[in-house]
């Protein structure tokens, strides 16, 4: 049986509010830059988020992991196209 993994309360609430931002991608290379946060304090706002500093905390955390984990991928695939053309 699959073990289920259950954040707190605070970390859930700031993966949801992480993912109603909209992302932000490098038009030249496709390259995943992360969130616009420029909406971010709306978002707070709207959702009566009461402890702002440590969801805020949370999410910058989330887009760390996801950004380093997208260009890890990136760099996977770039070399795997190097090898292929050599």
């Amino acid at each position: 049986m699959p073990q289920e993994t259950f954040y707190p309360e605070e970390v859930q609430v700031a993966f949801f509010v992480y993912s109603l931002l909209p992302d932000r991608w490098d038009g030249m290379s496709g390259t995943y830059l992360g969130k616009d946060w420029s909406p971010c304090d709306f978002f707070l706002n709207l959702h009566d988020i009461e402890d702002k500093k440590v969801t805020v905390f949370f999410m910058k955390l989330i887009e760390r992991i996801t950004v380093r984990h997208s260009s890890e991928e990136a760099d996977k695939r770039r070399k795997k196209e190097e090898r292929k053309s050599k």
